[in-house]
């Protein structure tokens, strides 16, 4: 029994040190290393040296002269602890009005904005016409909740709403959203995006030009 037990054991001290000391230790390295930026989750601080955010997690926006971010069900919102989509189908009821339960279109969930809500609350802020219908990612939330990116039809058409509020030009606006644009992944991954927390960072350093 000890001759099979020794090496067990042996390999199981060889392994947790491979595994939960030199692996992990190397990785950061190289990353540290590499990518210093992205390795430390790439915050974003303000002139005062103060941490603002990250520009790989999406946070709330709900001030009319900033860029709102796409819903989120992760947690509250944008919870990097509770990171989660809905998990809910397209045909669920509750995804497409709120309700609590797909079987009884009476119960509302007045907690949670299903399409329809998110849609009319859409429009209404940033004043779409009838032939202009909000972009998907307005409406709808990503898989992870944190996603801190929208697309660029969902910039411009809320660059109307920002404009009024700040008192800027909607060619100001505009230039800057194309400015801070990012194509596609590879030249193939994805649409077309901005990212939130860089632009509304943007809008607030063009107030102090």
């Amino acid at each position: 029994m000890l001759k099979q037990l020794l090496p067990a054991i042996r390999a199981t001290i060889i392994l947790s040190i491979l595994t939960g000391l030199v692996f992990p230790i190397t990785v950061t390295i190289i990353a540290q290393f590499l990518f210093p930026k992205q390795a430390n989750g790439s915050l974003v601080y303000n002139k005062t040296g103060q941490i603002i955010g990250s520009q790989l997690i999406g946070q709330q926006f709900v001030q009319p002269q900033y860029f709102h971010p796409r819903p989120s069900a992760a947690g509250t919102g944008y919870a990097g602890e509770a990171s989660a989509g809905t998990n809910l189908g397209p045909t669920s009821a509750k995804f497409i009005l709120g309700q609590l339960d797909d079987k009884n279109t009476k119960d509302i969930d007045k907690s949670f904005a299903g399409i329809k809500q998110l849609s009319e609350n859409y429009v209404k802020e940033n004043c779409l016409s009838s032939t202009e219908l909000p972009p998907v990612d307005a409406v709808t939330r990503s898989g992870s909740g944190l996603d801190p990116d929208i697309s660029q039809i969902n910039a411009l058409y809320q660059a109307r709403r920002i404009a009024k509020a700040r008192g800027l030009s909607l060619q100001t606006i505009a230039s800057l959203i194309k400015k801070h644009s990012q194509d596609r992944q590879f030249g193939i991954l994805g649409e077309p995006r901005v990212n939130v927390l860089s632009l509304n960072i943007a809008l607030e350093n063009l107030d102090h030009e």
